[in-house]
């Protein structure tokens, strides 16, 4: 929605797939709804995400969380608490890298890949056995 568009249409209408409309969203010509994922699939993938996440930081969790959210509770779940774990260590690793200057940034960016690392597979292992995890020290940028 742009800037001064009102709510549900130009002139206030209810647009399909809207609040309250059981038809859910519209897609364009060409497109379908997005299938859901066998359990099996969605505890691989979450899996994943969490450990891709260790590798690549951010790029892994932001690209399972936009293409994976709309397939099963259990996917969107698992990598909304990745992209939220993952942005705000990212933001942990910005502060550690400013504190470098004082020194105590040197003891701090180990500690947080250690961390890392170690909550990724914690999070990776609760998947793969198909129970929900939450990241401990995160803060939620992401909600439902």
């Amino acid at each position: 929605m742009s800037y001064g568009q009102q709510p549900g249409g130009p002139y206030g209408q209810q647009q399909p797939g809207g609040p309250g409309n059981p038809q859910g969203p519209q897609y364009p010509a060409g497109y379908t709804q997005p299938q859901p994922m066998s359990p099996e699939d969605q505890r691989l993938w979450a899996t994943l995400t969490h450990v891709g996440g260790i590798f690549s930081s951010l790029v892994v969790p932001v690209i399972a969380y936009l293409v994976l959210r709309d397939r099963g509770q259990f996917i969107r779940e698992h990598t909304r608490q990745a992209l939220n774990f993952h942005i705000t260590m990212a933001i942990a690793g910005v502060v550690c890298s400013v504190l470098t200057i004082v020194l105590i940034g040197f003891v701090l960016l180990p500690v947080l890949g250690v961390l890392v690392i170690v909550f990724a597979v914690i999070a990776a292992i609760a998947a793969n056995r198909g129970d929900f995890y939450h990241y401990p020290l995160t803060i939620e940028f992401i909600k439902q």
